[in-house]
Order: structure tokens, then sequence, then C-alpha cells
């Protein structure tokens, strides 16, 4: 940390080796989390982009979007605006961790201080970074106080954490690969996981800050989870591998939920992207039956017990 820099105070649960990672988020002065961030963001842009889309109402929301976001990511990594950034994703990071609530005038007498004026910019960005780098969202639960929570996006509940307690958040990854399997037809060659990775900076073999070893948390820890399936691809020689969604992330999260969040770090809509956006809805139909007929059991089941247990009764 600078000198002179006053350090946040942390909460007593928070352990020393928590406080060092979260307090080395700020030594980059945001280069680091920000350009991930946007390297996140483009990546998913250009994944996206591949795809079909209706018209081409899609493509120029996406390329506003694009053209008005990257400017002001240039801004924030040139400035100390961007250290505020930095300073804010490492105290959310802390709330996220105590599970503490966080209010808008907390955050602007604690982190914004004197830069106030662009509180809307620095909590923008810092909420994205959040997103795409951490899979934590910050959502506001009082629009009167803007009061906020952080939880984990898509409905998982899985952040990385359970290995490592006090461990950054590393769901951002995980959300990511779920969302590459389902562009890629449910079903992802390895090597074009570690490609579309390579762009965000995260490499098979090379030791991440945020993510530890990636080769391991992907194809061990995210397969144990049983969030990921790694399978080896039948008659491949030499031998080749491949991604597919596993029973808990199909149970706790779904393609629509995914697509959404694609869609919304690219700026565009999910009807845009034609093919996705129809599988993701016959998803979304089929949930929708299967919960119905549970639902229809569960009375009949009800009922059974309770006409046996009449008898006893009198």
């Amino acid at each position: 940390m600078p000198h002179g820099q006053k350090q946040h105070e942390l909460h007593p649960d928070v352990d020393q080796d928590l406080q060092a990672q979260i307090e080395a988020l700020s030594l980059s002065d945001a280069d680091e989390c920000l350009q991930e961030a946007s390297s996140s963001s483009t990546t998913v842009e250009d994944t996206l982009s591949s795809k079909p889309k209706e018209g081409s109402s899609g493509r120029k929301k996406e390329g506003a979007s694009a053209s008005k976001a990257h400017p002001e990511a240039e801004l924030l990594l040139t400035t100390s605006l961007g250290k505020k950034v930095s300073e804010l994703v490492k105290y959310l990071s802390i709330k996220y961790t105590t599970k503490d609530r966080v209010t808008e005038e907390e955050i602007k007498k604690n982190v914004i201080k004197e830069f106030k004026n662009y509180y809307p910019m620095i909590f923008r960005n810092a909420c994205e970074c959040m997103e795409v780098v951490f899979g934590i969202e910050v959502k506001e639960v009082d629009p009167i106080s803007h009061s906020y929570v952080l939880i984990k996006m898509l409905d998982l509940t899985y952040d990385g954490r359970c290995h490592n307690e006090q461990g950054l958040p590393q769901t951002g990854l995980l959300i990511l690969i779920l969302g590459l399997i389902f562009m890629e037809g449910n079903c992802a060659p390895e090597e074009k996981v570690w490609e579309i990775l390579s762009m965000i900076g995260v490499y098979a073999e090379k030791k991440d800050f945020i993510y530890g070893d990636p080769k391991k948390l992907i194809t061990e820890v995210f397969v144990q989870e049983k969030y990921l399936e790694y399978q080896l691809v039948p008659n491949s020689n030499p031998a080749r591998y491949e991604f597919k969604w596993g029973p808990r992330a199909y149970a706790e999260t779904s393609k629509m939920k995914v697509l959404q969040f694609f869609s919304k770090v690219s700026g565009s809509s999910p009807t845009a992207f034609v093919s996705l956006y129809k599988e993701a809805l016959k998803d979304e139909e089929e949930k929708a039956k299967l919960a119905l007929a549970n639902v229809n059991a569960a009375p009949v089941t009800k009922a059974k017990s309770s006409s046996d247990s009449c008898p006893s009764d009198k």
C-alpha cells in the first residue's frame, strides 16, 4: 500500500491472509482488475458476436455500448479515478466476506471521499469488476437509503471459497466457462476454453492471483463440485478433452440466466441471439413443465397420507 494511504478497517472475522489478499487488490492501481473486467467483457462480446443475430438492432446496440465503454475504461486506467474503483472493489470484497450490507452514504464517506462527483462512474465500474471477475452481484435492496447486498450471481451456491474459506470469490471464472459451453453447442473442447481464457490473462500452467492454479480449479475442483463434466473425446488421438455442464449447474442456474448475463455484459439483448435464445427458452419451458408435474404430484401424496391416518384418529 502506498505510504500515507489509510487502510480500511477489516471485520474481526476476516483473517490476516485474506486481509493481505484484499489489500493487494489496490497495489496495482486498479490496472489488473479493470483490465481483467474489460478483457472479460470484450471476450464475451467477441464470442457473442459470432452468433446469429436478429436483424441489425443487436449489433448496433452492442457497438454503441462498446464504443462508450472503452474510452471510460481508458480514463479510469490513466487517472486516480481508477484507484478509487480499485479501493471500492477491495471494500466490497470485504463486505461480501463479512456478509454485511453497504450503503451509498457509507461508500462515499469511506471510499469515494473527495471524488463524490464521479461516484456513478466509480460505482458502476466497481460493480462490473465484481460481476465479471468475481461473479458477485451488488444488488440494491433499499432504493430509498441505496442499501446493497453482495450475492453470488445466477443463483449459484458456490463461490470457490469452499476449498479456501478465506479466499476471494472465484465464481466469475465458472460463469465464463458455463457461458462458453452453452455458446459452443453445450460441449466445449478444452483447447477452446483455454484459448478464450488466455484472452483475459488466465493460462493453464500459470499461477493466477485470483484463481490460484486455474487448471486444477477448472478440471478438478469445478468437476468435483459437479458444476462441470470433463470428458475424454471418444477415439481422439492424441487424447483430447471436452467440457459440459455438470448436474449442479443445471440444478442451480439455467441457460436463460447465463444468456441474460452475457447479453448484459456485451450491451445487447438476449433476443438478439436467435438460436441461443430459442434454446434457452426451450430449456425454461422444460423446467417449468417438470416443476408443474412435481406440484401436481404433491397433493396426491399428501391426500393419500392424510387418508391413511384417518382411522387412527377415531
